[in-house]
C-alpha cells in the first residue's frame, strides 16, 4: 500500500514538474515585451513585470525542490528522511510530495536559531 502511494505522489511530482515548466515559459513570454526605458518605479506595468519576474523564481526553486525529489525517487530513497533516515510519514509526502524530512526533523530544523545577518559596514559613516 505504502509502495502505491509513493508512486501516486511521484506521478504528482512529474504532473506538478510539467505544469511549472509551462508556466514559467508563458510567463517568460510575456516578460519579451520592450520595457520603456522612461518609465517610472511606479509604473504599473513595471510594477507587474516585477511581480512576475517574482513568480518565475518562486516557481523555479519549487521545481529545484521537485527535481531533487524526483532524483530520490530514482535513487531509491524518495520518502525517507534526509536528517534521520526514517520513512517519512505517507500524510506529509501526500500534502507535500516534495518533502525531503519527516515532520519532527523539519520541526527542529525550524526551531534552530539562524545566524544573524552580517551588520552593514557603513553604519558608521
Amino acid at each position: 500500500m505504502v509502495a502505491v502511494r509513493k508512486l501516486g505522489n511521484i506521478e504528482k511530482l512529474q504532473q506538478e514538474k510539467e505544469h511549472l515548466l509551462a508556466e514559467i515559459e508563458r510567463l517568460r513570454a510575456t516578460l519579451k515585451t520592450e520595457v520603456d526605458p522612461d518609465a517610472d518605479e511606479g509604473d504599473p506595468d513595471l510594477v507587474e513585470r516585477e511581480k512576475v519576474i517574482a513568480l518565475i523564481s518562486t516557481m523555479e526553486h519549487r521545481l529545484e525542490a521537485i527535481d531533487y525529489a524526483l532524483r530520490h525517487a530514482q535513487e531509491g530513497s524518495y520518502g525517507i528522511c534526509e536528517r534521520c533516515g526514517e520513512p517519512i510519514d505517507p500524510a506529509r509526502l501526500e500534502a507535500l510530495p516534495e518533502a525531503t524530512l519527516c515532520i519532527r526533523c523539519k520541526t527542529i530544523l525550524e526551531r534552530q536559531p539562524r545566524p544573524a545577518p552580517a551588520p552593514e559596514e557603513n553604519h558608521l559613516l
